[in-house]
């Protein structure tokens, strides 16, 4: 299904870990995507101030200085975990919307937005829209910069969507969603050390496609519906903004084009009006990987929102 009125009627639908607070601290947290966050290590906790949070652990924040422990949402976007799952081909701008509904009706405040990968997207198109909704963001570990800045072509990515939108697709995530292929996968492609894909990563991971539902949201990231040339939207970009690369960064993406982890943070803070970067130990799901280290920087990066304003 291409029409994505059925994705209008069902945004506002979204599920979240944390609940609104009690507290009216200057800034909050809202972080992308939920499945690198939800951890036994960092499930959902209350904090000593009232404030709901569902990024890292509770002490983690508190030993990162967060001011008044601003509260962390960790939504789960249409396609994905308890939110609704229609079939429907998912671009940036849908989950866009429903987040900048979410922000509106039960955030209320500008957001700090925390984003991982191909997410990268979303959040771009978040604040291309409603720049009022967000007062910064933290980009973890974003795609290799010819990615985000060469649009893939449309009628490949129409093709790839539909064959995996086939029969065909359906037998290929029940086969994708083996422990031994994600297993694989994570290693190959995701983490700097092997041993670091761990059963509670896998477990989380066969969680989440447990409904053959939740295919459709991999599909419509598969088939590239993320790939556009955003060089000019990061260019408009006015709020302060944090680039986090794993010091292994590595691209999925099959382009003669390499880069190294430094060249690709310099990409992105040179055409940021307002951007600044750090390297830490990883390579491309760094707040699983790297959670300490990626919750002292983002830790950091919120205080001195506060503390300007």
């Amino acid at each position: 299904m291409w029409c994505k009125s059925a994705i209008a009627s069902t945004w506002p639908q979204l599920s979240t870990t944390a609940g609104k607070s009690t507290v009216a601290p200057t800034r909050c947290i809202l972080s992308l995507p939920r499945t690198l966050l939800h951890r036994r290590s960092c499930s959902f906790t209350q904090s000593a101030s009232g404030c709901p949070g569902n990024f890292g652990s509770a002490s983690a924040w508190r030993g990162g200085n967060l001011p008044r422990h601003p509260p962390l949402y960790a939504p789960d976007l249409l396609g994905c975990g308890e939110s609704d799952l229609p079939q429907v081909a998912y671009y940036p701008e849908d989950w866009a919307e429903q987040l900048a509904s979410f922000l509106e009706q039960v955030v209320e405040r500008p957001a700090v937005a925390v984003v991982q990968g191909a997410s990268l997207a979303i959040a771009l198109e978040l604040v291309a829209r409603y720049p009022e909704r967000l007062c910064g963001l933290v980009l973890g570990g974003p795609p290799a910069w010819s990615l985000t800045t060469q649009s893939a072509a449309e009628w490949q990515q129409r093709l790839v969507w539909n064959v995996l939108a086939s029969p065909l697709g359906n037998g290929f995530y029940r086969w994708a969603r083996r422990r031994e292929f994600l297993r694989s996968f994570s290693q190959r492609q995701l983490f700097g050390q092997s041993e670091a894909v761990d059963a509670e990563w896998l477990d989380e991971l066969q969680r989440g496609a447990d409904d053959p539902a939740t295919r459709h949201a991999v599909f419509a990231f598969l088939a590239g519906f993320w790939r556009r040339d955003y060089g000019t939207t990061i260019a408009a970009i006015q709020q302060p903004t944090l680039v986090v690369m794993g010091d292994r960064a590595s691209s999925i993406s099959r382009t003669n084009v390499t880069e190294t982890p430094e060249q690709r943070l310099q990409a992105y803070c040179k055409c940021l009006p307002n951007g600044r970067g750090v390297v830490i130990p990883g390579r491309n799901v760094l707040p699983y990987e790297s959670t300490a280290e990626f919750v002292r920087v983002t830790a950091e990066f919120a205080r001195q929102l506060t503390a300007g304003g």
